[in-house]
């Protein structure tokens, strides 16, 4: 929690009948930090001790007040606002900051999260669209580790379903074996699309494909080998794609590795009385839930998804032991995780109640939405490619003398597109801007990028590391300096700090990474006040020390609040 709220909660438990973690649950912030360190809202006291919440506001401040422990305590109406001097907490504050494990905790110590994400199609392009699953599955899958749970990450390749009965009946009509060998992913890109467009004017093309996916899941050698060459090469392009996005999963595992597992969940919805005869079809039927039935098996016998998503769920649970089970993907999902977990809770699986859609809003580029059966798609390679030279251009003009600059660059564009996501609430729509998303300023990527160089670059200048920050407030060193942060942009950058820990805490609570963006973009924007508003490198040793630890503390929280997110903390841009 807020290191602040702690101390407040400490200091107000001996005086009050609530436990330190009820105080540290009322406890506010105040929005102004110039009104208060903490403020404690006396409400819930004058319940309990029937007085007025000012008077026991007051009753409390002076037994709290005690300026010999650098604590001042002033009653303002119902509120009891606390102030912490920093010429006295200041060290103790560093000290928390700066210890390498500062902000991790083992609130999920004992509890495995399997997060499924990713998840792009075979045979289809990783367009922008599929951004947005890697890069929010991968931070909470960041932000759950550093919290203490035990994270299986599961990428869930969609090589299976109708669609490559589409794709095996474009490549017999239409395909080119050349082509699809030069540019693999472009070429069934295109047989795709003009599948789509034929089936608009000839309606028996959605019957022949329905027979090829019907000859693929009954074992048909030509079409699982047609099948197995569409996986091969878009595996490939997708572990490149990962790659340079730094990302990796602990399993890929496609739709098909449960085909040997879906009949065991026919077999068990059928002896439990689940399944229902629908127009030929079979399926669950959830009226008492309020929705449409759950479809298990299409009328010819084939499977749907959320019979596979079943067959997933199950195992995920029984063989990998998860706890909790996390789907990141599109909001557009939600009613069909509905209805497969309201099937899990009915089949009796046990923690069913601990699957959770993780749903997002659409990417859009120019208010357009992508679609791949139309071709509308956005290659995520060629905007990672424009992004990292524009970024590198901009480099060149800050810093022509710059050496790695190409890597750096690399660093810099793809953070950009990955910050300008996850800056947002997950559920919102995102219409995204390449150009706003490389400012190296405002709240962008670049800029937290830049603000953590800069840090190190006064850490260099200073002739300070990082190691040497932590151990200077650990012998003493700053005693009787610290009031060197008393003045107002470092007080507040340092409170800012205090409160990595809860942001952290709250981000994996809410399943939100853009709590954990935005608290780096406040500490970003105090960091950067302190640093134009003060003299950091001065005259005076002891003034210098006493500054120079608080970026080292700046720039460890920003570069480990960035790793979580997934981008990376260039030394110098």
């Amino acid at each position: 929690m807020n290191l602040l709220l702690k101390w407040a909660a400490e200091r107000l438990h001996p005086h009050t009948e609530l436990s330190k973690a009820e105080l540290a649950a009322v406890l506010e912030l105040p929005p102004d930090p110039l009104l208060a360190d903490a403020a404690f809202p006396c409400y819930l006291l004058s319940r309990k001790w029937k007085r007025p919440p000012a008077v026991i506001a007051q009753e409390l401040a002076e037994l709290v007040h005690d300026p010999s422990a650098g604590v001042r305590a002033e009653a303002k109406g119902p509120y009891l606002n606390l102030f912490f001097d920093p010429a006295y907490w200041a060290a103790q504050l560093l000290d928390t900051i700066l210890d390498p494990e500062y902000a991790k905790s083992s609130e999920g110590a004992g509890q495995r999260v399997v997060i499924d994400l990713s998840s792009p199609n075979i045979a289809k392009p990783f367009g922008v669209g599929h951004l947005r699953s890697t890069m929010i599955g991968n931070a909470l899958a960041n932000l759950y580790r550093f919290s203490g749970y035990e994270v299986i990450t599961v990428n869930h390749i969609g090589d299976w379903g109708t669609q490559f009965g589409k794709l095996l009946e474009a490549y017999a009509r239409w395909g080119d074996e050349a082509a699809l060998k030069r540019e693999p992913i472009r070429e069934s890109l295109r047989l795709y699309v003009r599948f789509h467009e034929e089936a608009e004017l000839d309606k028996s093309l959605e019957d022949a494909a329905r027979r090829w996916f019907w000859k693929l899941e009954n074992g048909d050698e030509e079409a699982g080998k047609l099948w197995n060459v569409f996986v091969t090469f878009s595996m490939e392009e997708f572990q490149r794609v990962y790659a340079r996005l730094g990302v990796s999963m602990d399993y890929t595992l496609g739709e098909s590795f449960y085909n040997d597992k879906m009949a065991a969940v026919v077999k068990q919805l059928t002896e439990q009385g689940l399944l229902e005869e629908s127009d030929g079809a079979q399926v669950v039927r959830l009226d008492e839930e309020g929705m449409p039935p759950c479809l298990i098996l299409k009328s010819d016998g084939t499977t749907i998804y959320p019979t596979r998503d079943l067959a997933t769920a199950l195992y995920r649970k029984r063989e990998m032991r998860a706890d909790r089970l996390l789907y990141v993907v599109g909001a557009e999902q939600k009613l069909h995780f509905r209805q497969v977990f309201s099937v899990l809770k009915r089949m009796g699986m046990e923690g069913a109640q601990h699957c959770e859609h993780i749903a997002f809003g659409l990417m859009k580029f120019g208010g357009r939405k992508m679609s791949t059966r139309r071709g509308q798609v956005i290659f995520l390679d060629e905007v990672l490619d424009e992004a990292v030279a524009k970024a590198e251009a901009i480099i060149a003009g800050k810093n022509p003398e710059l050496t790695g600059r190409r890597e750096i660059a690399e660093a810099v564009g793809i953070g950009a597109i990955v910050f300008g996501d996850l800056k947002h609430n997950r559920q919102l729509e995102v219409d995204f801007s390449l150009d706003e998303a490389l400012r190296f300023e405002g709240e962008t990527g670049p800029y937290l990028q830049y603000t953590a160089a800069r840090a190190c670059k006064l850490l260099d200048k200073g002739g300070m590391t990082m190691e040497e920050a932590a151990q200077a407030v650990k012998e003493g060193a700053l005693r009787g300096q610290t009031g060197y942060l008393a003045l107002p942009a470092a007080w507040t950058c340092l409170k800012t700090l205090a409160a990595y820990p809860q942001a952290v805490r709250e981000a994996v609570r809410a399943n939100e990474p853009s709590l954990a963006a935005r608290f780096l973009l406040q500490a970003a924007k105090d960091f950067n006040r302190f640093y134009h508003q003060e003299r950091i490198i001065s005259d005076s040793p002891d003034e210098t020390r006493a500054k120079l630890v608080l970026v080292a503390a700046c720039a460890q929280v920003i570069r480990s609040g960035l790793g979580l997110l997934g981008l990376q903390s260039p030394r110098q841009i």
